[in-house]
C-alpha cells in the first residue's frame, strides 16, 4: 500500500487530525507506526462507539500496529458499573469480539488492561511529571473526556487524577498516534503540549466524529469548545432510551429509530442522518434503498451520502421513509455482531449481567 493510499484510509471519515502534515510525513519517512485507542468500559456498545472501531480497522488495514487499551481502572475512578472491577473488566471484554466482528484483523492487534500499566512504578513517575507541567484550571477543563464538567473535580479530588493518566498512558506506551472520538480532544492536545517539555514523543492526534443521542439537538452553546458542545449531545450509555446497543434485538431497533428526532429536510441536527453518515456509509457502502409504495413514488436507490443528503433536503425523502430505511441497514450491521457475541454463552450472560446494571 503505498503512503497515498495509507494517508487517505487513516483520514477517510476522520473529524480533524492533528496534525495531517506529522502523519504525511511519518508515512514518507516509512516509519513504523503504533497507535492506540483507549475505550473506558462502562457498558454495552452503542452504536456511537462502531464510528471509532471502522476508524480503528482503517489504521489496522493501513498498517499501523494498533493496542486496543481497556481503561479499566479510568472506569472505576468515573464511577462505572459501579465501580465493580469485576463487572468493568468484563464490559472490556466484548469490545474485543465486535472489533473481530466488523472484520478487524486482532491478530494485528495487541490488547493492553490499565492494570499492566498501573503496577509499573515509572508509570506513576510519569503521571507526576505531567501533573507538574500541568495546571489545575487545564486538568478540570479536561475533565469533559470523561463525560464530566470542570465543576465535578471539586467533588471527588480521583476525577481530577484521570486526565493525567490519560496521557500518562499515551508516553507508557510510548505511542506516535492516539485515536478518539471528538471528546478526548482536551486530552490528546495536553499530552501534545507536555510532550515537549517532558522530552516525550508527541503523538498525533485523530479525533471521529461523535454520534449525537437519537433525541437530537436544536443548537449548540456558541461559548463552549467544539469537543465540549459534541459531548454535551453524543449519544450515551447512560440514556439507554437514546441509543442503540450492539445487542438490541431488531425489533428495538426498529423502534428506536421510529421514535428518533428525525426533522423533515433538516440534517445538521438530525440523528438519523448522521446514522446514515457515520455508519451506514462509512465502510463504502456502495447502494442504499428507501423502499416506498408505488402510490408514494416507489423505491429510490441512492448511491452515496452526498445524494442522500440532497434528497432529504429538498424534500424528495419522507421521514419515516428514512427511518424505516436507516433501520434496515442498522439491522444488517447489528445483527452479526449480535449474533457472534450470543454464540459465546458466558460473554453473553456477562453483557446481560451487565446491561442490567447500567439500567435499573
Amino acid at each position: 500500500m503505498d503512503v497515498e493510499t495509507r494517508f487517505s484510509l487513516i483520514k477517510r471519515n476522520t473529524m480533524e487530525i492533528v496534525t495531517e502534515d506529522e502523519l504525511r510525513k511519518a508515512l514518507e519517512e516509512g516509519r513504523k507506526l503504533r497507535g492506540y485507542l483507549g475505550f473506558e468500559p462502562s457498558g454495552i456498545s452503542h452504536i456511537g462507539w462502531l464510528i471509532w472501531m471502522y476508524k480503528f480497522k482503517d489504521l489496522v488495514d493501513a498498517n499501523v500496529e494498533m493496542i486496543l487499551f481497556a481503561a479499566t481502572w479510568h472506569a472505576w475512578i468515573n464511577d462505572k458499573l459501579g465501580g465493580n472491577m469485576e463487572l468493568i473488566r468484563a464490559a472490556a471484554k466484548h469490545v474485543a469480539r465486535v472489533l473481530e466482528a466488523i472484520g478487524v484483523n486482532m491478530s494485528m492487534v495487541k490488547v493492553v488492561y490499565a492494570e499492566e500499566l498501573v503496577e509499573r512504578v515509572e508509570y506513576w513517575e510519569k503521571v507526576i511529571r505531567i501533573a507538574k507541567h500541568a495546571s489545575l484550571s487545564r486538568v478540570k477543563r479536561a475533565l469533559t473526556i470523561m463525560g464530566r464538567k470542570a465543576s465535578e473535580g471539586e467533588l471527588d479530588f480521583s476525577k481530577l487524577i484521570y486526565p493525567l493518566m490519560q496521557v500518562a498512558d499515551i508516553f507508557q506506551m510510548d505511542l506516535d498516534i492516539a485515536l478518539g472520538g471528538m471528546d478526548q480532544r482536551k486530552a490528546h492536545m495536553l499530552a501534545r503540549d507536555v510532550a515537549e517539555k517532558l522530552g516525550y514523543k508527541k503523538p498525533i492526534a485523530i479525533h471521529t466524529p461523535l454520534l449525537p443521542s437519537l433525541k437530537g439537538f436544536t443548537r449548540m452553546d456558541t461559548q463552549m469548545d467544539i469537543d465540549d458542545a459534541l459531548s454535551e449531545v453524543k449519544m450515551s450509555k447512560s440514556k439507554p432510551e437514546e441509543a442503540i446497543f450492539l445487542i438490541d434485538d431488531d425489533n428495538a431497533i426498529v423502534k428506536k429509530i421510529r421514535g428518533a428526532y428525525c426533522p423533515p429536510r433538516e440534517v445538521e441536527t438530525n440523528p438519523v442522518m448522521a446514522i446514515a453518515k457515520h455508519i451506514i456509509f462509512a465502510q463504502g457502502k456502495k447502494r442504499f434503498v428507501i423502499e416506498r409504495k408505488p402510490e408514494h413514488g416507489g423505491d429510490i436507490e441512492v448511491y452515496s451520502y452526498d445524494e442522500l443528503e440532497n434528497l432529504y433536503r429538498n424534500g424528495s425523502i419522507h421521514p419515516l421513509d428514512l427511518k424505516n430505511a436507516v433501520a434496515n441497514e442498522l439491522i444488517k450491521i447489528i445483527k452479526p455482531i449480535r449474533n457472534l457475541l450470543q454464540n459465546e454463552k458466558d460473554l453473553w450472560l456477562d453483557l446481560e449481567v451487565i446491561s442490567h446494571s447500567v439500567t435499573r
